[in-house]
């Protein structure tokens, strides 16, 4: 028989008369019980297989105990459920419900070949490292770091989502792009100072179409904001157009992307459209001039904010090709005036200017909620490894996480109070759920407790995924 461990007790505050102990011997209990409903939306998208099908795998078969396929879905899943760094699945090797999750085929560990792992289902951090470490020209004659990723595939991937969550083409589509700074703590390659953000960063290049996300690029911060914009938009509106040739694409961005190419490439192009920021200069505010002392007069007469809108056509000196609608915002508030401008090649009688300023162009705010949910909530800053390439991995893993989960906000939350919530609160209220996990030879078996609050919005999302559609 063998020999029961010693489990010390933790005498807490008293209750009253009752005392408080605690003690680890609850068995196999995780954190993340709520994970299994990612499991459930990776179902309907069958996201980890097509992301690992993008890896090549050099590696001989004999001699390996984790497939691609297991190794990306438990970076994947961690990152969803919280765990920003390789450091952490050390720690997390011994968690049943993450080794569920990952699709192990015993949950438990026990099948591990050597002693020492026995117990620990999953990877630990060195062998996720090899992901990361493997270079696609060197892969298939390395010793170690063989699993190499083909970035094109994964570009495909993530449009091809997109196309994939909608049953019939829609008429119109909005992708907004903007950059945004990562800062960089370390001396990783491609490292360079930033002005306008302040610091040493990366800049990243994301392109979305409402929560959809498109693409993301990691670049150097010594470049033009717009840098490779218009290939990515070329690749991704080709692929689109594949499936939907006669949908009609509107290309949003702020002042930042304002430039000759993209809209010349946008007005030669069938159905597509642009509304962009336009930085204000002198001959700019000189147009706008009338209007904003009649805003003015507005703004002095109610002591409330005052918009007038002025359309006018403009052209640069020298960096435009031709002259471009532009419509100015001549604003003022109490801190005094706020011209603002925007250009676009929509045409006027289908779209007045006030309108298209503040219903179109200003929407384009909600993408950077988007960003900061990838960036804050799915680590996508984690970018703190030496390599632009393995750095960019990092991001492609989190945005694969992001997908994840905007596939269970999209497929198992439509129709609850938390269809709009962003992927923090979804892992607060509906991952991070204790459970007890009991494997048995024809089951695993997820316990959850009987005073969950968010019990009965589980299990809807449990019921919308199950859906087949």
């Amino acid at each position: 028989m063998p020999t029961e461990c010693y489990q010390e007790s933790l005498g807490f505050q008293s209750l009253g008369r009752r005392e408080v102990v605690g003690r680890f011997d609850g068995g196999a209990i995780t954190s993340d019980g709520g994970g299994v409903l990612l499991r459930e939306a990776d179902r309907r998208l069958k996201l980890l297989d097509r992301f690992a099908a993008c890896f090549r795998d050099y590696r001989s078969p004999w001699a390996i105990e984790f497939t691609v396929r297991e190794l990306v879905a438990q970076r994947v899943m961690a990152l969803a459920l919280g765990y920003e760094d390789l450091n952490d699945h050390d720690d997390l090797r011994v968690d049943p419900l993450l080794a569920v999750l990952a699709g192990r085929a015993d949950p438990t560990g026990g099948d591990r070949i050597h002693e020492q792992d026995r117990g620990k289902a999953l990877a630990g951090k060195s062998t996720l490292n090899r992901l990361e470490l493997s270079e696609p020209e060197t892969a298939a004659g390395a010793r170690y770091k063989r699993i190499a990723l083909d970035t094109d595939d994964v570009d495909r991937l993530l449009v091809d989502v997109f196309v994939e969550a909608y049953a019939e083409a829609p008429e119109w589509i909005t992708i907004d792009i903007d950059a945004t700074d990562d800062p960089i703590h370390g001396e990783q390659e491609g490292r360079f100072f930033h002005g306008y953000y302040g610091n040493y960063c990366y800049l990243p290049l994301y392109i979305f179409c409402g929560e959809h996300l498109l693409a993301a690029r990691l670049r150097t911060a010594d470049r033009d904001g717009a840098d490779g914009a218009l290939p990515e938009l070329d690749r991704i509106i080709a692929q689109i157009r594949q499936r939907w040739p006669q949908v009609k694409i509107l290309i949003r961005a702020d002042s930042g992307f304002c430039r000759e190419a993209i809209m010349a490439w946008s007005e030669a192009q069938h159905e597509i459209y642009y509304v962009l920021g336009l930085a204000r200069n002198a001959r700019l505010e000189k147009e706008l001039a009338a209007s904003l002392a009649e805003a003015k007069g507005v703004y002095e007469h109610t002591q409330k904010a005052a918009r007038v809108f002025h359309e006018f056509t403009y052209q640069t000196r020298k960096s435009w090709s031709r002259a471009r609608r532009v419509v100015g915002k001549a604003e003022v508030l109490a801190l005094g005036p706020n011209p603002r401008f925007i250009v676009t090649n929509l045409p006027a009688a289908q779209h007045a200017g006030h309108d298209l300023y503040e219903q179109v162009y200003c929407a384009r705010g909600d993408m950077e909620n988007r960003i900061k949910e990838q960036q804050l909530a799915l680590f996508a800053d984690r970018t703190s490894t030496a390599t632009m390439r393995a750095n960019q991995l990092r991001l492609y893993c989190s945005s694969i996480a992001y997908t994840l989960m905007e596939g269970l906000r999209r497929l198992g939350l439509a129709g609850t109070d938390m269809a709009r919530a962003q992927c923090q609160t979804i892992r607060l209220k509906l991952l991070k759920i204790g459970a007890q996990v009991h494997v048995t030879v024809r089951k695993v078996w997820v316990s959850f407790s009987s005073a969950c609050p968010y019990a009965a919005t589980f299990t809807q999302v449990f019921r919308n995924l199950a859906v087949v559609t």
